[in-house]
């Protein structure tokens, strides 16, 4: 037990170090080539947050653990919108500028949808991996056009004051990214390996290790990144972040590995999968009221979040 827990939190941390150098090399990369800062934040930054859940879904999936591959993404998605998003509303009310998120909160919630319909039949198919890998392209298409079209002073400086400059040089830059995708290959096979271990002494199932233990390591990221936005009164970053990653989780993450290796679905329960999909949905009142979330909305879906895991650990 003592080497799995240690394995885990050895995992959490490649996974962090990972994610940071490569967010921070990549975004240096594309402001180098003379990526907008606003497009740099939507795009590569909120796909970079991501990359611990791609290298965990990858790597359990190539393992024949699909449980923690699905429960990863449901646990992250999950933990994103009412832990993560609850808290930092707590910390600070987040009022968001950008109308891009109007765009993207549907479009979280339509791929949770298709992602939950994908899977009613019992597997992730190759093809419906492709179908989601290649509506990300689409997202990300429209996500860069509408950016380009933003106009609110406002918010072009908000991103331009967190999102990395380019570094001494591109050698620099290449050798962050390097760094980053070794950290994050270490990192998330030595957290699949303590996790497995845990949930067989423990009796959880792969689904629900996901849920928990390692989705709440994945979207450390996020936290962070969400935290700070809140406490710097950025709520365009926060919000966006969140909600970019979710789409990023939903048909990156999870359209890649099923075209990699198809995700058997049958480990995960239904009350899983639906409880997330309900997650997502609050998101939308919520956000679409004045694109403003206060503290009692981030009370309620802090307290949604923790009936959704509670009704999960009841297995």
């Amino acid at each position: 037990m003592s080497l799995a827990l240690a394995m885990i939190v050895g995992g959490l941390v490649g996974l962090f170090v990972g994610a940071h150098a490569l967010i921070k090399g990549a975004a240096a990369l594309a402001r180098r080539v003379g990526m907008s800062p606003l497009v740099v934040g939507l795009t590569v930054v909120a796909g970079g947050t991501s990359s611990p859940e791609l290298f965990v879904v990858v790597g359990s999936a190539l393992a024949g653990r699909d449980g923690i591959s699905l429960g990863n993404v449901f646990g992250a998605n999950s933990l994103n919108i009412g832990l993560i998003l609850g808290l930092t509303a707590l910390v600070s009310p987040l009022q968001a500028q950008l109308q891009l998120i109007r765009f993207d909160v549907p479009i979280m919630i339509l791929a949770s949808l298709v992602v939950a319909a994908f899977i009613m039949d019992g597997d992730l198919a190759r093809l419906e991996g492709g179908i989601l890998t290649a509506a990300l392209v689409a997202y990300l298409a429209l996500t860069v056009y509408l950016a380009r079209r933003e106009r609110s002073a406002h918010v072009r400086e908000e991103f331009a004051a967190v999102v990395p400059r380019p570094l001494a040089s591109p050698a620099a830059e290449l050798g962050l990214i390097a760094v980053g995708l070794a950290a994050l290959a270490l990192g998330a096979q030595s957290l699949i390996f303590g996790a497995v271990r845990i949930a067989g002494a423990v009796g959880m199932t792969d689904s629900m290790i996901g849920i928990t233990v390692v989705a709440a390591g994945t979207t450390l990221p996020e936290l962070i990144t969400c935290v700070v936005a809140a406490l710097k009164r950025e709520g365009d970053i926060a919000i966006g972040n969140i909600i970019g990653s979710n789409i990023f989780n939903l048909l990156g993450v999870l359209g890649l590995a099923a075209v990699i290796a198809p995700i058997d679905a049958t480990g995960v329960r239904p009350v899983e999968v639906w409880g997330a999909v309900v997650l997502a949905g609050l998101s939308l009142p919520v956000m679409w009221r004045g694109l403003i979330v206060n503290r009692a909305e981030g009370a309620l879906l802090v307290a949604a979040y923790l009936v959704y895991l509670m009704i999960v650990l009841r297995g």
